[in-house]
């Protein structure tokens, strides 16, 4: 469990921080560099997945979902300065017991 955790963690945060690295590039007149790491690190953000052990990509992904709402909204009070909101952290606590359900439910 605490490896897949960890997984899902470095998924994000290579994803989000991919992603918010072109954004500076594109949207805020970074220069190109920060486009070209931000696109290493989406690509390690579509590998880092292959390393579960989970056997269901799908599940795997869906479950993923859960964990990037919760890291996007902290990299927005983090980053951006935006703190969440008590609708944020239930929210983020929802997507959570998601992640749970879908991951570690007992299956037939």
């Amino acid at each position: 469990m605490f490896v897949a955790i960890i997984l899902f963690v470095l998924a994000g945060l290579a994803e989000i921080g991919g992603g918010y690295l072109v954004w500076l590039w594109l949207r805020e007149d970074k220069p190109m560099i920060y486009g070209m790491l931000g696109g290493l690190l989406l690509v390690l953000y579509g590998i880092i997945p292959t390393l579960h052990q989970f056997p269901n990509f799908g599940r795997v992904y869906a479950a993923y979902g859960g964990i990037f709402v919760v890291l996007a909204v902290l990299w927005g009070w983090g980053i951006d300065r935006k703190v969440p909101d008590s609708y944020d952290w239930m929210g983020m606590l929802l997507c959570l017991a998601g992640v749970a359900v879908m991951l570690w439910a007992p299956r037939q």
